[in-house]
């Protein structure tokens, strides 16, 4: 369904707001978005842009190359 790349992407967008101690919902919260928003990211189900990408990488302090495959 996606390739290699964009697999490990997503494991590494969920690890990192896991890493970050944050849920969800707090995520959510942050971006002023709903919960399935972040959920839909996570699982692939929605594809996460470039700028949602350095929106993410701020709120879980992580470089951008954290996310490369």
């Amino acid at each position: 369904m996606f390739t290699n790349e964009y697999e490990i992407f997503l494991k590494k967008l969920k690890k990192a707001r896991l890493e970050a101690n944050l849920t969800q919902v707090e995520v959510s919260r942050i971006l002023e978005c709903h919960q399935s928003y972040i959920s839909k990211s996570e699982s692939g189900e929605r594809r996460v842009d470039f700028v949602e990408l350095v929106r993410f990488s701020k709120i879980y302090k992580k470089p951008l190359d954290y996310f490369k495959g």
